[in-house]
């Protein structure tokens, strides 16, 4: 169990979720829920739809795309992108041994944000440097 104030705190590390205040935070972690994902499980699959952002709190992933691989720990988060749309997961994630994430579904964070204009900006703000940061890595490996 995570209290309600270490969750905030992680859900300030989140870019995505720097435009919310403290209340704006507790409100989205109420929303959060801990899910225990056991070793080797294929929490999300590449080019499958998702409908949900997950924020890891003890454990590590690893991220496969193509023929990439990332390892990811406690604070780190993927997902985020299926909280603005449904489309197909862009890595599979699975999990490298007993892993906690606090998962929020993109129906729950769009009721968090429906009134907060700032918020939207922002969330276009950081998407934009994502695919920035994407267009990038892909001209350099072209190069």
């Amino acid at each position: 169990m995570v209290a309600k104030k270490d969750g905030v705190k992680l859900l300030q590390g989140v870019p995505l979720f720097s435009g919310l205040s403290q209340k704006d935070l507790g409100k989205l972690w109420d929303r959060t829920r801990i899910v225990e994902h056991r070793p080797d499980h294929e929490i999300v699959t590449e080019g499958r739809t998702g409908q949900g952002f997950h924020l890891i709190v003890d454990g590590q992933v690893m991220v496969r795309r193509k023929n990439k691989r990332l390892t990811l720990g406690p604070g780190e988060f993927f997902g985020e992108m299926s909280l603005i749309d449904d489309g197909p997961r862009s890595a599979s994630v699975v999990a490298v041994g007993p892993v906690s994430t606090a998962s929020i579904t993109a129906w729950e964070f769009k009721s968090v944000i429906n009134d907060k204009p700032e918020l939207v900006w922002k969330l276009l703000l950081y998407m934009t440097a994502r695919l920035r940061e994407e267009q990038t890595l892909t001209a350099n490996l072209i190069a």
